[in-house]
């Protein structure tokens, strides 16, 4: 008889910065834009899709196009979904020890399709509205073809970890008597100055919430 199999979720490497709270994977999940997922393609080759995401409660939601071979392939098929923001680089007195603060999440399960139109309508809402909060009441809504030539896979957050490393070096005992600078280098995202499109009417005003985000992310 062999010994138990430790659930693929659980982390294995430095556990203690480990979270398996949902609200934790969660909130990374609302923090980033863009995830990965790993699935093993037909041909049996893994393969890796870089994709929006959003989340809505316990269902997190993938973002592709209807004529994808490989978003298809990952419909009904077990896969890995990986996340990450990197909040500062790590500048300790050896090479070894440099690193980053990040948070990160690692997801595993079963996406399924999402065929009916009205689901996948207040799935194409959730994306816009986690890209800029407002932007959907806005916008012109979805057309019947613009639906069907979107693919929405939704996946059950439920086998899932949070990773996250915070704070300073770590350096060995006697490396911190080098003359060699250490700290940390916080790392973020900042919104830019808006670039009105180029065929804008005019008289269209730059929208309220578009200040609103830039002023949340200067």
């Amino acid at each position: 008889m062999g010994a138990p199999q430790r659930p693929r979720h659980r982390v294995s490497r430095v556990p203690d910065r480990a979270d398996y709270d949902l609200g934790t994977v969660g909130a990374i999940l609302d923090a980033t834009t863009v995830c990965h997922v790993a699935v093993i393609d037909d041909r049996g080759f893994p393969v890796v899709i870089p994709t929006l995401h959003a989340r809505d409660g316990g269902t997190l939601y993938l973002h592709g196009s209807s004529a994808s071979r490989l978003f298809r392939t990952a419909a009904r098929r077990e896969v890995c979904v990986s996340a990450t923001a990197v909040d500062g680089l790590v500048l300790a007195r050896s090479v070894f020890h440099h690193s980053v603060n990040y948070r990160s999440v690692v997801l595993f399960g079963e996406p399924e399709a999402i065929a009916d139109a009205d689901e996948k309508t207040e799935a194409l809402r959730a994306f816009t509205e986690k890209l800029i909060p407002g932007r959907w009441g806005d916008a012109r809504p979805p057309a019947p073809q613009e639906l069907k030539a979107t693919a929405v896979l939704r996946m059950a957050i439920d086998e899932a970890t949070a990773k996250v490393r915070t704070g300073g070096a770590v350096d060995e005992p006697e490396d911190y008597e080098l003359p060699v600078w250490a700290g940390t280098i916080p790392l973020r995202t900042v919104a830019g100055e808006p670039i009105p499109d180029e065929r804008l009417l005019d008289g269209v005003a730059e929208p309220g919430y578009v200040a609103e985000y830039r002023a949340a992310r200067s």
